[in-house]
C-alpha cells in the first residue's frame, strides 16, 4: 500500500481504509494533519504477519467494541526503525524507540501514538501460540523490551532479518523462521517476567539453530560444524541445546528438508519441476540418498506420492 498512488485529498481516507482492513478495524487519527503520506508492505512467515510501515505522524486506537469483534486474536509487536511509538493498554503507557519493542493484545482495547514520522516493523502473532505456554500475558502487555542486549535484542534482530529475507525464502523456510520467532518471543517474555534460567538460554540457542536451518535449508553445506561456526558456539553447546530433540541437529535438518519435500510434491503449482530439481533445491546432493530417505518418509517412491497427491 502506498498513498502516493491516490490524489493528496484522498490519502487520509485511503490510509484509514487500509489500516482498518489490515489490522481488524483499527482506527487512525492523523492529529488533524491534511498533508499525509504512508506506505506499508506485508509479508508472512508461517502464521506470523510482518509489516514494514512508514508514515507521517498519526495515532491508532482499538476500541473495546472492535476488540470484541476481532475475528482472530493476535498479539502485536511494534518495533521502530525510526521515530518512536507510545503504547497504551491495561492502564500502562510505554514508549519505545529504535532498538526496542513493545507487545500488546488485540483482544483488548489499546492505543499507539506516533507523534512524529515513523518507520516501524509491526509483527502480528496468533495469540494462542504464546498463550498456550503458560505465561501471564496481561502482566507483560505494554512493556518495553530490547535496548540492552540479551534475548529480547536477539528476538528483534531475528524479526528484522526475517522481514529482509522473506521475499526470497521458500514457504518451508519462512514457516521455520516464523516458528523460531515465536520461540524467541516466548523466551523474551519469560525474561521480562523474571523467569529466565539456564534452560531458557539453551532454548534460545535452539531457537537460533532452527532459525539458521530455516534460512539455509537449500544449502548442501548445512552441517553441524557449519552451524556451530555461523552461530559462534561449540559443537558441545549445539548438541546440548538439542538434547531434548529426539533426532539431534542432523536429524532436525533432514526432517525439515523432508517436510518441505512433502509440501512441494503435494503442490500442483510445482508439477513442472523434476524430482531432481526439487531435491537439489532442498540441499540434497545425492539422488540415491534423497530417493531412499524420501521413500522412507512418504511410505512410497516420491514419484508415486506426487502422482497420488496431485491426481
Amino acid at each position: 500500500m502506498d498513498t502516493s498512488v491516490v490524489p493528496p485529498a484522498e490519502r487520509v481516507a485511503h490510509w484509514r481504509g487500509f489500516i482498518g482492513r489490515l489490522f481488524q478495524g483499527l482506527k487512525s487519527d492523523e492529529y488533524g494533519d491534511t498533508d499525509f503520506d504512508g506506505r506499508a508492505r506485508t509479508l508472512q512467515a508461517g502464521d506470523l504477519v510482518l509489516t514494514r510501515l512508514e508514515a507521517t505522524r498519526h495515532r491508532v486506537t482499538r476500541s473495546p467494541a472492535a476488540a470484541r469483534r476481532g475475528d482472530t486474536p493476535f498479539l502485536k509487536i511494534v518495533a521502530p526503525w525510526t521515530g518512536c511509538a507510545g503504547v497504551e493498554q491495561m492502564g500502562r503507557e510505554t514508549w519505545v524507540t529504535p532498538g526496542q519493542w513493545c507487545i500488546y493484545d488485540t483482544t483488548d482495547s489499546y492505543a499507539v501514538a506516533n507523534p512524529e514520522r515513523v518507520e516501524h516493523l509491526i509483527v502480528m502473532v496468533p495469540k494462542p501460540l504464546l498463550a498456550e505456554r503458560g505465561l501471564d500475558l496481561d502482566a507483560l502487555m505494554a512493556r518495553r523490551l530490547g535496548g540492552s542486549g540479551g534475548i529480547s535484542t536477539l528476538a528483534l534482530q531475528t524479526m528484522r532479518n526475517a522481514f529482509a529475507e522473506l521475499p526470497s525464502m521458500p514457504d518451508a523456510a519462512a514457516r521455520g523462521v516464523g516458528d523460531a520467532i515465536v520461540q524467541l518471543l516466548h523466551l523474551s517474555l519469560l525474561d521480562l517476567a523474571g523467569q529466565a534460567t539456564a534452560q531458557t538460554q539453551r532454548e534460545a540457542l535452539r531457537a537460533r539453530i532452527k532459525q539458521h536451518v530455516g534460512l539455509h535449508l537449500a544449502d548442501p553445506r548445512l552441517t553441524v560444524d557449519g552451524i556451530a561456526a555461523a552461530l559462534h558456539c561449540s559443537r558441545r553447546q549445539l548438541y546440548n541445546a538439542f538434547a531434548e530433540e529426539p533426532d539431534g541437529v542432523a536429524g532436525y535438518i533432514l526432517a525439515q528438508r523432508l517436510a518441505a519435500c512433502r509440501r512441494l510434491l503435494q503442490d500442483r503449482s510445482q508439477l513442472h519441476r523434476s524430482l531432481t530439481d526439487i531435491a537439489l533445491s532442498l540441499g540434497f546432493q545425492n539422488m540415491a540418498h534423497f530417493s531412499r530417505v524420501a521413500r522412507a518418509d512418504l511410505g512410497m517412491p516420491p514419484s508415486d506420492f506426487r502422482r497420488l497427491a496431485c491426481g
